[in-house]
């Protein structure tokens, strides 16, 4: 009994601390400057203490959060992969890069403060981000669904340029038409004019 109350409880933790970091997450997003612990207590629902409890500095929240976006994007590339045709989850994907950089815009100055002390390793982000990228890329010229010649690295310059003219929520719709104009330019010119062709005959 003992061990099926151990069991129980463990997954109860692990339900909370998991519907704390999906508010904590909306929170940041959607934040205009850096909100307080409290603030995302509220928004969560729970005391203060619930909240230290589970995360115990904002720093281990930043973490947490930060963490658990990246892990979206990277594995998202491949689940995107495995629904869509490349072009098709490249688009998906680029909608959850720009959830990323909101993320990271509501809780920018706690994340400065720990890259600079190397709590959170930016660099090994970078890597993985392009990585991620890549896998679509690849995926996209074995089909020619996308260019041969483009680099994750230009694409990831061009999703920083549009969402930080275009932020999100801010400025959603804007930087949904951005993201359209460059998947054009993304694509063979014949799968364009064909994507073209589709939309007038609807």
């Amino acid at each position: 009994m003992d061990k099926k109350k151990n069991r129980a409880s463990r997954a109860d933790a692990t339900r909370n601390r998991d519907q704390l970091l999906e508010a904590a997450t909306r929170v940041f997003a959607s934040a205009g400057t850096e909100p307080s612990m409290r603030a995302i207590a509220r928004a969560a629902g729970v005391g203060i203490a619930t909240l230290y409890r589970h995360f115990p500095t904002k720093e281990s929240l930043v973490d947490a959060v930060y963490g658990s976006q990246v892990a979206r994007l990277t594995t998202g590339a491949r689940e995107l992969l495995d629904q869509l045709p490349p072009a098709a989850a490249m688009r998906r994907w680029m909608d959850l890069f720009g959830d990323w950089i909101a993320t990271k815009n509501g809780m920018l100055d706690t994340l400065l403060a720990m890259i600079e002390t190397g709590e959170i390793a930016h660099g090994q982000t970078r890597v993985e981000l392009l990585a991620a990228i890549t896998t679509i890329l690849e995926a996209g010229r074995a089909v020619d669904d996308l260019r041969p010649e483009l680099i994750a690295e230009d694409i990831a310059a061009s999703l920083v340029g549009i969402f930080t003219v275009a932020p999100r929520p801010q400025r959603e719709a804007l930087a949904g038409r951005l993201l359209d104009l460059l998947m054009e330019g993304l694509r063979p010119p014949v799968r364009r004019a064909a994507a073209l062709w589709s939309a007038e005959d609807r």
